[in-house]
């Protein structure tokens, strides 16, 4: 008499959970494996079938169709300490990540080169580092605070005139553009086109400069703005 087909119990979020790996396109291979292993088991398939049918060996059936009957989801992860170790010390990691907003002295910034020099691994890691925590050294934002002793008492009584008018006040908000350049260029630019960027030449003609004054009108969001010309033509390269 054959002995009788084992079949794993599945509860409702589990069966979820395995179709959902079985057919992730992101889950790796080897996860969606384990899912269609466990699927095909809790079917009522033997252990052969599953192997011939997955390609795969009867060990590998049987093993995870053992662990997943003794933990469920959490049998088909690997257990810790699997898996290829860390080839850089935790040490130099932390160098490189704490240090990238210290650059050596007389410099603005690291290099992958310099600060692999610094911290003694190859400059790949060091890319490979910042890559992975989204460090961006080269890129840099400006900002300006404004060294006047009476800046912040000036801060809160503009904000005020904001957030508080005086009744019937004319509330404008000004600035101004100046020396704006009418550029051309000598020669007209080449497109866009697949394969190669947008050009244009290194030299220009000026049209003079423009001044632009403006002012926002708070109460009903007008503009009034004003134009000044300066009229001027050369050839710069």
């Amino acid at each position: 008499m054959a002995r009788p087909v084992s079949v794993l119990d599945l509860t409702q979020e589990e069966r979820l959970e395995l179709q959902r790996l079985a057919r992730s396109k992101t889950a790796s291979q080897r996860d969606g494996l384990r899912a269609r292993i466990v699927l095909r088991r809790a079917e009522g398939s033997r252990e052969a079938e599953v192997a011939e049918a997955l390609s795969v060996s009867l060990t590998t059936v049987s093993t995870w169709s053992r662990r997943f009957e003794l933990h469920g989801m959490e049998g088909l992860r690997d257990r810790p300490g699997r898996g290829r170790k860390p080839s850089l010390p935790a040490d130099k990691v932390r160098q490189v990540i704490t240090r990238v907003v210290q650059p050596p002295k007389g410099k603005k910034k690291w290099s992958t080169r310099s600060m692999a020099a610094e911290v003694g691994i190859s400059h790949q890691s060091v890319h490979r580092i910042w890559k992975d925590n989204d460090l961006k050294p080269h890129l840099l934002r400006t900002f300006k605070i404004s060294r006047d002793p009476q800046f912040e008492r000036k801060f809160w009584d503009v904000i005020g005139l904001y957030l508080n008018p005086p009744d019937k006040a004319l509330v404008l908000c000004c600035d101004e553009k100046s020396q704006c350049q009418a550029l051309e260029r000598t020669q007209p630019g080449l497109p866009l086109g697949i394969g190669h960027i947008r050009t244009q030449t290194h030299d220009y003609k000026r049209h003079g400069t423009i001044t632009l004054f403006a002012a926002l009108n708070y109460l009903d969001g007008k503009i009034l703005s004003r134009v000044g010309y300066s009229k001027s033509s050369q050839i710069t390269t």
